[in-house]
């Protein structure tokens, strides 16, 4: 990546829940945005659509999950289908990033920040999406 701004967008792919955030490449920040419902893990295309339009992004992130031995697991071929999706509707750049313990430290920022009522579950997958993005910006900005 070159070093000029890029405006990023991650997602943290669930079944039931895809956790989204936007960050950019001159800051290596990312900020969480409202998480998007799925039904059995197809979101509303049209929803991430708006969200594309409004932000803009130069890549979206997409994290990928795997077990802690990085070995893959049914969740894993779903988020790559869901990346390519992302690309062949969109045709923006996608990137896949280990996301293996985002969510134990997503909970466990907002437990700190907020206490129980910061768990709530929209938040964890957002907060999640914040962490892959911005491991994605230290592995993939110099």
């Amino acid at each position: 990546m070159t070093s000029d701004v890029k405006r990023v967008i991650a997602f943290d792919y669930g079944e039931k829940r895809i956790g989204v955030a936007v960050g950019q490449s001159i800051t290596g920040t990312a900020n969480p945005l409202k998480g998007l419902k799925a039904k059995e893990g197809q979101p509303n295309w049209s929803e991430i659509e708006s969200l594309l339009q409004e932000w803009q992004p130069d890549y979206l992130v997409v994290g990928l999950p795997l077990n802690m031995d990085a070995s893959e697991q049914l969740l894993t071929k779903r988020a790559k289908k869901f990346s390519n999706r992302l690309n062949g509707r969109f045709n923006i750049p996608v990137k896949m990033m280990d996301e293996r313990l985002t969510s134990v430290e997503a909970r466990e920022h907002l437990f700190s920040a907020s206490g129980f009522k910061g768990l709530q579950k929209n938040s964890i997958d957002s907060e999640a999406a914040c962490l892959i993005l911005e491991s994605w910006f230290r592995e993939n900005v110099h």
